[in-house]
């Protein structure tokens, strides 16, 4: 059982998604609590690939043609750490 932990923000960010992104969002997160991301993997709408560049060590997956949720699975604790939900614009913001 993995334990899915959300950066501040990420909630305001989901509540200005539309719906389906949302209902997408809780489907992923379930999926990663209970197989992490080699369940998120494994199901192929999902498109999970690691990050380069200003992201590199975290992964992205699709929640939709445009919108993404970016995490990195951080230490040995089974945590899946989301860092962002955006309309697939990558660019790190500082």
């Amino acid at each position: 059982m993995w334990r899915v932990v959300e950066a501040a923000g990420v909630g305001r960010q989901l509540g200005r998604a539309p719906k389906q992104v949302q209902e997408k969002y809780e489907f992923w997160r379930n999926v990663a609590e209970l197989d992490g991301p080699m369940g998120l993997r494994r199901l192929p709408g999902f498109r999970d690939h690691a990050l380069k560049g200003p992201w590199q060590g975290a992964r992205s997956s699709a929640l939709s043609r445009q919108w993404r949720v970016i995490y990195a699975v951080r230490g040995e604790e089974l945590s899946v750490f989301v860092l962002e939900v955006n309309p697939h614009d990558c660019r790190k913001k500082d």
